[in-house]
């Protein structure tokens, strides 16, 4: 059955309209109020934003009242008010009445980054993480996640890799995460990190696995499990492991080098679209650029 709800994962650093942390992202480069992640996240649920309730669910975060009122101040910009925290540190907590009963009412779920393991061990099997995949599954319900919150919906997920190792075979972690979108598996702050190598890794490992890298600033918007849209003002990259004819993955000892013949990429910008199911890219050219081409 086609999920009726809205998927949103973005790749971290995404504009808050507020001062950002230094060397993350260029300012220059970005308007909040025209290409903003965080409006377009409010705009999919179809209610008049002031009427928007979101939630906040901050358990990746290791600052979670920091980050939650960061967000409480962003969506206010945009005339969203109804914003809760649901401060969630451990299995426990996800029993919490009051928290199961305002995901059940809310609109949109905002996970925030930090760490996805914190996410795939503190809510795998829980009755909140089963409320949260049937509203998604029957409702009109959008799941977004920036950053961990963003890896975290896929299955497989990463939960480790470092950059300048992650050519080599054993380097790249891979668990289960909160499985809301099957079939691929997503990494985020794609090009400041330097991450195609640990992104390539995981799809060698299972090509079936179509490899989203989200860039910072920018995101995907999923409909209906398979139709994937970007927004944002930076870059995604699809890899796509169909093609794979030579992988010495399963053959080399741990540490040593990968090979892999036929990978095939993507790169996609704002307003560019991808069919999982049909593994096709179609480019957009905005109404601005075209002007230009005389």
């Amino acid at each position: 059955m086609t999920p009726k709800g809205f998927l949103v994962a973005v790749g971290g650093a995404e504009d808050k309209g507020t001062d950002l942390e230094k060397g993350i992202i260029d300012r220059n480069r970005l308007n909040f109020f025209e290409l903003g992640i965080l409006k377009s996240i409010l705009k999919l649920n179809g209610k008049p934003i002031n009427n928007v309730h979101v939630e906040v669910i901050t358990t990746a975060s290791m600052i979670p009242d920091e980050v939650s009122e960061n967000y409480r101040v962003a969506f206010a910009k945009l005339d969203c008010n109804k914003v809760g925290h649901i401060a969630i540190r451990n299995r426990e907590d996800t029993q919490n009445p009051d928290y199961l009963d305002r995901i059940k009412a809310c609109d949109i779920v905002m996970f925030s980054g930090g760490n996805q393991l914190r996410l795939s061990s503190i809510f795998g099997g829980t009755a909140f993480l089963d409320i949260l995949r049937d509203r998604y599954q029957n409702e009109h319900f959008v799941i977004a996640g920036t950053s961990a919150g963003a890896m975290a919906m896929s299955n497989p997920m990463i939960y480790e890799g470092n950059a300048d190792k992650s050519h080599l075979k054993g380097e790249v972690k891979i668990t289960t995460g909160l499985g809301f979108l099957r079939g691929v598996v997503i990494d985020s702050h794609f090009d400041k990190r330097g991450r195609f190598n640990r992104l390539a890794q995981a799809v060698a490992a299972q090509p079936g696995a179509i490899g989203i890298g989200l860039g910072e600033d920018t995101g995907i918007i999923v409909t209906n499990s398979n139709d994937l849209e970007v927004i944002g003002s930076g870059s995604v990259v699809i890899i796509d492991g169909k093609f794979i004819d030579f992988n010495n993955i399963a053959d080399i000892h741990t540490g040593k080098p990968l090979s892999i013949e036929n990978l095939v990429v993507h790169m996609m910008s704002s307003g560019d679209t991808f069919d999982i199911e049909k593994r096709t890219f179609t480019g957009h050219l905005a109404q601005s650029d075209m002007d230009h081409n005389y």
